[in-house]
């Protein structure tokens, strides 16, 4: 009768440390990977690519070393606050191609130190709050979205690292003033245009309106009050004239004396 010999508790012990140090090593990919993620080496750092995935929102298990972020070209519409505030480390972020419909004052929080690249070129922005872009010292890409050109933007622009590469591309989609529609944006500011000296139509015609109307009610009153006294002056009059004359008075003449 054969014997089975059992291994040597040091080979034992060797073999469950290496399955266990495996197995942590696989699970510890896992996690770092969101799905449907790629993660690949990029040179050293940790870079997500979650690149057409078909998303319709930002992944929550991103993790909190990533350098680089790819979600270009996705479905994502909405961005929520803070969304980011993690990701101290990273650099460049992109989000273009998406359907991105607003950006919020805290969306991009905690990354103001670190971003260097911030890619929101090709979605449905139409407008940009001050405070939202600009804590950033980050080159920003935003050609290729239906901007409606006001004040607020151009104050927020002033405020941006715009891309080089790309700033002749941001156009006004519509505009306080007609003029700007479809044509680059910056290029018309730095020429001298101005979106913060609209002059105010509705709110001229709107006191035009009420000037005029407060010069009708003065002439009214003036009209008024002048046929009123000539009414009060005609029945004065025609009242003195209908009293009864008096006999006019003679002085007797006595005899001399």
């Amino acid at each position: 009768m054969g014997t089975v010999r059992l291994p040597r508790p040091s080979f034992l012990l060797i073999s469950t440390r290496g399955s266990c140090l495996f197995l942590l090593f696989c699970l510890r990919l896992g996690a770092t990977c969101p799905q449907p993620c790629r993660c690949p080496d990029h040179a050293g750092a940790v870079a997500v690519y979650c690149s057409l995935r078909g998303l319709q929102e930002v992944p929550q298990d991103i993790p909190a070393d990533t350098v680089l972020l790819k979600l270009d070209a996705n479905k994502i519409s909405h961005l929520p606050d803070g969304a980011f505030q993690h990701l101290h480390r990273l650099r460049e972020l992109d989000l273009s191609h998406n359907a991105i419909e607003a950006i919020g004052p805290a969306t991009f929080a905690g990354l103001a130190g670190g971003l260097r690249l911030l890619d929101l070129s090709y979605n449905r922005i139409q407008r940009i709050p001050k405070d939202a872009l600009g804590k950033l010292s980050a080159k920003i890409r935003l050609s290729h979205n239906p901007l409606h050109c006001e004040c607020a933007l151009q104050e927020a622009l002033w405020e941006l690292k715009l891309d080089p590469d790309s700033v002749d591309e941001i156009a006004c989609h519509t505009s306080v003033q007609e003029e700007f529609v479809g044509k680059p944006l910056v290029q018309a500011l730095d020429a001298g245009a101005s979106l913060c000296s609209v002059p105010h139509r509705t709110t001229d015609v709107a006191m035009l309106v009420t000037m005029f109307g407060w010069f009708a009610m003065v002439i009214a009153y003036i009209v008024y009050y002048v046929r009123h006294n000539q009414e009060d002056a005609r029945r004065h009059l025609e009242y003195l004239k209908s009293l009864p004359s008096a006999p006019a008075s003679k002085d007797p003449i006595g005899p001399g004396p």
